[in-house]
């Protein structure tokens, strides 16, 4: 699927050492699969280091092979064993990265949640309370790769072909989702992980020119329907 990474810089080469520590899921790269969250991301950052900000895209393969290579970690939502991995995280007495996945999936502790999270690590609020407050927070979204081995899933799309891409993907993903009367996350998952989009962000192939319909219509021979 289509990831967003939203900095300062237009990312050409991941470095995971100078990446920062204690965040939510540790010492990482991070992205998201909401473009509008990236964008926000990049222009705090930018600000923060007197530039625009950029957007970096992705092509993310969360695919079998994925699993056989990586130990992955994901968290549904705001739940009690989000919120514990989250403090072990960040905190800064550890030494050590404090897990051992080298993917790690899920909700965001933005500006909000961070101040919130502040009290009730100072216990003026309860863990309860807490994580029922989260329940009517915005529906956030990130994927930290933490290892040399998680970045072999990660393929960098130019800014020209990534308008191409979200393009035929919003019309797909609608299709998708009125044929098989599913919602648009089930849609996102049939979609991104099939022959068809590895096809679609290789430049080489030139899928892209192609009018969406008939990419649909690869896409539906591919998964039989």
């Amino acid at each position: 699927m289509l990831v967003y990474h939203g900095g300062y810089a237009l990312i050409e080469e991941i470095e995971l050492e100078k990446c920062r520590p204690y965040t939510d899921f540790g010492k990482g790269f991070y992205v998201t699969k909401y473009k509008n969250h990236a964008e926000n991301w990049a222009k705090k950052s930018g600000k923060r280091n007197n530039t625009n900000g950029y957007i970096t895209v992705f092509n993310y393969s969360n695919t079998s092979f994925v699993d056989s290579i990586c130990k992955k970690k994901k968290f549904d939502g705001y739940t009690e064993e989000w919120l514990d991995f989250i403090v072990r995280s960040r905190n800064v007495d550890s030494v050590e990265q404090v897990h051992d996945f080298d993917i790690v999936e899920g909700p965001v502790a933005n500006d909000k949640v961070q101040n919130r999270l502040e009290y009730y690590l100072a216990g003026k609020i309860s863990r309860t309370d807490f994580l029922k407050e989260l329940t009517y927070h915005e529906e956030t979204h990130q994927i930290c790769f933490c290892t040399i081995a998680s970045l072999q899933t990660l393929k960098f799309i130019d800014r020209d072909l990534t308008v191409y891409i979200e393009q035929i993907s919003e019309n797909i993903l609608s299709n998708i989702v009125k044929d098989k009367n599913i919602d648009v996350y089930s849609a996102s998952d049939i979609f991104y992980s099939s022959k068809t989009f590895a096809d679609i962000a290789d430049k080489k192939l030139e899928y892209y020119k192609q009018d969406w319909q008939i990419i649909y219509r690869k896409l539906q021979n591919e998964l039989g329907y």
